[in-house]
């Protein structure tokens, strides 16, 4: 998977580019990580990359030839790269947004900062716009370095164990199950007898329960477009619950307050 990403800040991504996981993911060449200074592709001798807006207002904006020369030299070289703005406006990034995104040759990343970038940037250049909530940071630089992040670990080869994505929370629209590991008792607190027991089966069936009961404790909004399996609904009503998807939002999210959290 190749990276391309263009920013006024190349340095802030020094440490998080080149620790861990991905640091080890880029050595073994399984993914790519370039870093592009919008500011190169300036006209003027102060390498301005940034103008007042048209119309007044505060701030300033990123200019549009820039980002157009860069996105143009990335793609000369990465044709069947996707270019995506982070910015507050775009679709929220999911889980299913990471997975969707693993699947592109490539992906060119704009890093809009100030008042944001000229809209002609959007209409001529941009194939999505990728949001990581509502709320506005100061760069789009974070928002970038999270994209790659997600969507490198689930390039095959870069976790130690497939596993470990295909249970993260949110795979299967559900809260990850709890984990321990040694010692087996600490300041009072045991893992879980299941856990100890060697029964895989069993300790499936517990970690399938545990994710529903967290999902209902935390995010019971989540719940409302599960497509639930047999065993699935046996849980539910060990849980207390019915796969009655019909207001089970507002029912379930009524009961967890009610309850304190708990199923």
């Amino acid at each position: 998977m190749k990276f391309d990403i263009l920013t006024l800040f190349p340095a802030m991504f020094e440490g998080p580019m080149t620790e861990s996981i991905l640091k080890r993911a880029s050595d073994k060449g399984l993914i790519e990580v370039g870093l592009h200074n919008i500011r190169d592709w300036a006209f003027d001798k102060h390498a301005t990359a940034d103008d007042s807006p048209y119309g007044g207002g505060a701030g300033m904006v990123m200019k549009v030839e820039p980002i157009a020369g860069a996105i143009e030299a990335v793609k000369k070289v990465r044709p069947a790269s996707r270019v995506i703005l982070t910015t507050p406006g775009g679709r929220p990034f999911t889980h299913q947004v990471a997975e969707e995104l693993s699947r592109e040759e490539g992906l060119v990343i704009i890093c809009g900062r100030y008042e944001g970038v000229d809209e002609r940037v959007r209409t001529l250049f941009v194939d999505d716009e990728i949001s990581l909530g509502d709320f506005v940071l100061t760069g789009g630089e974070l928002a970038a370095m999270v994209v790659v992040d997600a969507v490198s670990r689930l390039v095959p080869g870069v976790l130690g164990s497939e596993e470990s994505a295909q249970y993260d929370s949110f795979a299967d629209g559900l809260l990850e199950y709890p984990q321990y590991t040694r010692p087996p008792e600490f300041r009072g607190e045991k893992v879980p007898d299941i856990l100890l027991s060697g029964n895989h089966a069993e300790i499936a069936k517990w970690r399938r329960k545990e994710q529903i009961r967290r999902t209902l404790a935390s995010r019971p909004e989540l719940l409302e477009g599960i497509e639930w399996s047999k065993q699935d609904k046996k849980l539910l009503k060990e849980l207390g619950l019915d796969a009655d998807l019909k207001a089970k939002t507002a029912r379930l999210v009524h009961r967890s307050i009610g309850e304190g959290g708990t199923a």
